[in-house]
C-alpha cells in the first residue's frame, strides 16, 4: 500500500547518504543521494527540487529531534525509491559566483544536467519529480523541454499566471528592489516569516528553528531571479507542452497558490493521468507543516500509481 513503510525492520538511521557533483559548463552543482540498501534498481528514482529561499538539503533532508520522517528523503528511501536533490546554481553548496540573477530557466538548465548525470551514473529514468513553489516552476519547465526524462511530475505550491496570489501581490511591491541586485540577504526572522504570513500555527516552533538553522548554515543569502520571474514574468510554462502525469498538490493556506488559478492550469493538462489535491491545514512549505505526513501520503500514492489497464487509442 502507498505510504506504508516497506521494511519494516528498517528505520531512518539505515538510510545511506551519498554526495555527488556534476557540471552545467564551468558551474559546479552538488547533488545528494538516499537509498536504501544499495544504490539503483529501486522502486523509482525520485528528484526533488527546492525553491527560492533555501537550499536542497534543508528542504529534503531535514533533521527535527523527536519528529519522525522529517527528511522526505529518508522517507521515500524507505519507501524503495532512490532520492536525489540537487542546489540550483546560486544556493547551497553549488557555484555562486557568476554574475546572474539564476532565474527559472536557469533552474531549469540545472535539472536538465543533474537528471543526465543522474541516468549515467544509475541508470535510472525516466524520473519522479517533485517541486515546490519556484521549484515547481523549474520541475514544470524542465518536464516541458525533456519530457522523456519524467515519469511522473508532482507541482506543489505551484503558481501559473499569479493571479490570486496575495503573497505575490505584496512581493511585487518590492520587484524594483530585487532587480537593483543580483541577490536578497536572509536569515532567521526571514525564514519564520515564510511560516507567518499565510496560517500561523501550521508549523511547529521547533521545526521552524531547525528549518532556519539548515538554511542559515549554508547560505546568507539568495538569488532574486526566481523573485523577480514570479512577479514580473509569469506565465512561465505552457500547461499543453507539459504532457506527462501529472499532480497538482495545494496547501489549504497557501498564499503563493491561488486556487483557481491552479484549477485552470490543471484543465489545460492534456494527459488524462493527472491529480489535483488540496491537503487541509498546510500552508505553503508542506515538508515543515504539522500535517507533512498528509504530504507524503498524497505524493507517495502518485509516485505509486499503478498503470491504468485500459487507455482508449
Amino acid at each position: 500500500m502507498a505510504g506504508d513503510v516497506m521494511d519494516e525492520a528498517a528505520n531512518e538511521q539505515d538510510v545511506i547518504g551519498e554526495e555527488h557533483w556534476t557540471h552545467k559548463g564551468d558551474v559546479k552543482l552538488f547533488l545528494w543521494e538516499k537509498y536504501l540498501g544499495k544504490p539503483g534498481n529501486k522502486k523509482g528514482t525520485v528528484l526533488f527540487v527546492h525553491g527560492s529561499s533555501m537550499a536542497s538539503q534543508p528542504t529534503f533532508d531535514l533533521h527535527v529531534e523527536g519528529r519522525p520522517f522529517s527528511s522526505a528523503m529518508n522517507y521515500f528511501a524507505l519507501q524503495g525509491y532512490d532520492t536525489w536533490c540537487v542546489d540550483m546554481e546560486g544556493y547551497g553548496r553549488s557555484t555562486k559566483d557568476r554574475d546572474i540573477t539564476c532565474d527559472i530557466a536557469n533552474g531549469a538548465d540545472d535539472l536538465a544536467a543533474a537528471s543526465a548525470y543522474i541516468e549515467k551514473t544509475r541508470g535510472a529514468g525516466p524520473l519522479l519529480v517533485y517541486g515546490i513553489s519556484s521549484g515547481a516552476l523549474r520541475a514544470a519547465l524542465f518536464a516541458e523541454r525533456h519530457p522523456e526524462r519524467v515519469k511522473r511530475l508532482a507541482l506543489d505550491a505551484f503558481v501559473w499566471t499569479g493571479e490570486g496570489s496575495p503573497t505575490l501581490e505584496q512581493r511585487r511591491k518590492k520587484l524594483p528592489q530585487f532587480m537593483a541586485s543580483k541577490r536578497r540577504p536572509i536569515d532567521y526572522a526571514f525564514v519564520q516569516s515564510i511560516f507567518s504570513r499565510d496560517h500561523p500555527g501550521c508549523a511547529e516552533d521547533k521545526v521552524v528553528d531547525a528549518f532556519a538553522e539548515a538554511i542559515t548554515a549554508l547560505d546568507d543569502s539568495m538569488p532574486n531571479g526566481t523573485y523577480i520571474d514570479m512577479c514580473s514574468k509569469l506565465p512561465l510554462v505552457d500547461p499543453d507542452r507539459i504532457t506527462v502525469p501529472t499532480l497538482i498538490m495545494r496547501g489549504q493556506y497557501d498564499g503563493i497558490a491561488g486556487f483557481e488559478d491552479l484549477v485552470k492550469f490543471f484543465e489545460k493538462l492534456p494527459n488524462p493521468d493527472k491529480q489535483f489535491t488540496v491537503m487541509a491545514g498546510i500552508s505553503h512549505a508542506s515538508f515543515q507543516q504539522k500535517n507533512y505526513m498528509l504530504a507524503y501520503h498524497v505524493l507517495a500514492g502518485f509516485f505509486d500509481q499503478p498503470k491504468s489497464v485500459y487507455r482508449e487509442g
